[in-house]
């Protein structure tokens, strides 16, 4: 069976860089799962958690916006921030939930304001569930 390079690059560095067998995706237009050979594309990403496939075993990455870029035989994730569930730190995450539902809560409406908060309620919990789905 053939397989693709997949890597995930933040602005602060390579997060994840092997041959995989398939990557499972959330672009802005839905579900995305990518073999070799898959149609070139490049779309936004929403923040959720990145599938990836090699063999029976089974990795998840929290992935927190940004870009996927498919070629033939690799895909790269450009993203704003990403993290192995090993790197993820369940308490920071907690915190920042609770935050951000405050923010949320105050009835302030500034759009900036809540945009920022809302963005933050979601990479919080994409990072607790997964965590709590990988132990």
């Amino acid at each position: 069976m053939s397989t693709l390079l997949l890597e995930i690059v933040t602005p602060e560095r390579k997060v994840y860089a092997q041959e995989v067998d398939m990557v499972v995706v959330k672009g802005e237009e839905g579900q995305l799962g990518i073999m070799p050979n898959h149609i070139p594309l490049v779309t936004p990403l929403q923040i959720a958690p990145v599938i990836v496939k090699k063999g029976k075993q089974e990795e998840i990455i929290a992935v927190n916006g940004g870009f996927v870029e498919v070629r033939k035989d690799k895909v790269v994730i450009l993203a704003e921030s990403a993290e192995l569930p090993g790197d993820i730190d369940v308490e920071r995450a907690l915190a920042a939930r609770q935050r951000a539902e405050q923010r949320l809560g105050s009835g302030r409406r500034d759009e900036i304001d809540y945009r920022r908060a809302e963005l933050a309620l979601q990479r919080a919990i994409n990072r607790i569930e997964l965590r709590n789905r990988v132990r």
